[in-house]
């Protein structure tokens, strides 16, 4: 039997071993995360070497690329307007003032720790790993015992950050002599892949959306077949955003918008199934897919990167996962009126995850001098993450929801029982953690 064969026999085991007992482990420190991530490490050639994709990359690149534009497509078509608009200080906050800060934080500490790179290879590790991943810390983010302003806020920051990161990346390493997006300098960049991309979305985002509404208002499209639909409408933005050597990713993002804002604004009064649950079949296959790249990432980067580790990579992970996350969530919350609890609570988990893995993928194909050591870093962050947010979310959770509680019984107009309205809860991984319907 050919390796690729082990490979797929491994992985379908995993994914069949973990379901059987996904009910059981979802109210354990035993994530989905992490049980993949280390099934990974174990399967690759760290230790039994059945999963080994390091001379052939392509299919690795595929899964990723095509992970992210699922997730990144039904996060944003998940974000209504209502959501920021009411309660919606908290992810304003954060993505306006925390992200930005975040970025910056995480060029500032890597100047010194990570010797050899660029001022915009270290631009880049920052934006890199940015953005947030809740399905690394879903217990944190659902528990009913959280404030429904904390769960929400945070949903919709992780929603939304890893789209908003993406021009921050595209335009670092355009500024990075010998990349792809060099070749066109900044301006190029800037109107190809942020302009341009965007306005193709918003094309085939809302025509998309638009056309499904009135397939649906007629009769003429079943359910299943729309499920197809959004998928098929994500991936034609994507390949878009290739196409005319702009973004796929931004291209896919922007489009989850518009078709998420189409099928609301054009719903009739006969459509009893809710606009939010089209994308159920793309949610889902983004979940699996997500789970399947946790445990590529553990086989084939953060396995072999465990073999030769540096008190400087380690340092730099452990400030990621702390300062650079929670201090500017501390800074963009000042003024507030959110106790310093809950500050502390927001600060934490903020994971790192899919998105970082795949930004730091495309370094690796654009052949950037730093990117052995950049990919290290990531791997390591990355993987601190899965364990420690894992391992703390449900605790944490238990403990943050009985000082609400306190807190709330004993002062009145407690900003965090603020209220919000409900919002679609995301299903990445949610299908393999959550308990059964």
């Amino acid at each position: 039997m050919s390796s690729g064969a082990w490979t797929v026999v491994a992985v379908a085991g995993v994914t069949a071993a973990y379901a059987l007992f996904s009910r059981r482990l979802s109210s354990t420190p035993l994530s989905s995360a992490i049980v993949f991530v280390g099934a990974g490490i174990l399967l690759g050639p760290a230790v039994l070497d059945i999963v080994d994709l390091e001379h052939d990359t392509a299919p690795i690149t595929a899964l990723l690329e095509t992970t992210l534009t699922l997730v990144l497509f039904t996060d944003a078509m998940t974000v209504r307007r209502q959501d920021l608009a009411v309660g919606g200080f908290l992810p304003g906050r954060l993505l306006a003032i925390g992200l930005p800060l975040s970025i910056g934080a995480g060029w500032l500490l890597a100047w010194p720790l990570l010797p050899g790179l660029t001022a915009w290879e270290l631009a880049l590790v920052g934006a890199i790993l940015a953005p947030t991943d809740a399905a690394l810390g879903k217990t944190a983010m659902s528990s009913p015992r959280v404030p429904a302003l904390v769960r929400h806020g945070l949903n919709v920051e992780s929603g939304l950050n890893d789209g908003m990161v993406l021009p921050f990346f595209v335009l670092f390493l355009a500024a990075i002599p010998g990349t792809n997006y060099a070749e066109e300098g900044v301006a190029g960049v800037f109107w190809r892949a942020l302009v341009l991309s965007t306005a193709l979305g918003l094309l085939v985002g809302g025509l998309g959306g638009r056309l499904l509404q009135w397939s649906r208002a007629r009769g003429w499209v079943t359910r299943e077949w729309r499920q197809v639909y959004v998928l098929a409408v994500a991936a034609a933005a994507y390949e878009l955003g290739v196409v005319t050597e702009g973004s796929g990713f931004i291209a896919a993002w922007v489009a989850g918008f518009a078709c998420g804002f189409a099928l609301r604004r054009y719903r009739t009064g006969r459509e009893k199934e809710h606009p939010d649950r089209t994308a159920e079949f793309t949610e889902n296959l983004g979940g699996l897919l997500a789970s399947i790249s946790l445990l590529v990432f553990g086989a084939v980067l953060l396995g072999p990167t465990l073999e030769d580790l540096s008190w400087r990579i380690v340092l730099y992970a452990v400030l990621s996962l702390t300062v650079v996350r929670m201090v500017p969530v501390a800074l963009s919350l000042v003024g507030s009126g959110l106790r310093a609890p809950t500050v502390a609570y927001i600060g934490w988990f903020g994971p790192r995850g899919l998105a970082s893995v795949v930004l730091a993928l495309l370094v690796v194909e654009e052949d950037v001098p730093g990117v052995e050591l950049l990919g290290r870093v990531v791997a390591i962050t990355v993987g601190l993450s899965v364990l420690l947010h894992g391992v703390s979310a449900v605790a944490l959770a238990e403990r943050y929801g009985r000082w609400h509680e306190k807190a709330a019984a004993a002062s009145r107009g407690l900003r965090e029982g603020t209220a919000v309205p409900e919002s679609p809860g995301r299903r990445r991984l949610g299908f393999l953690d959550g308990p059964e319907r």
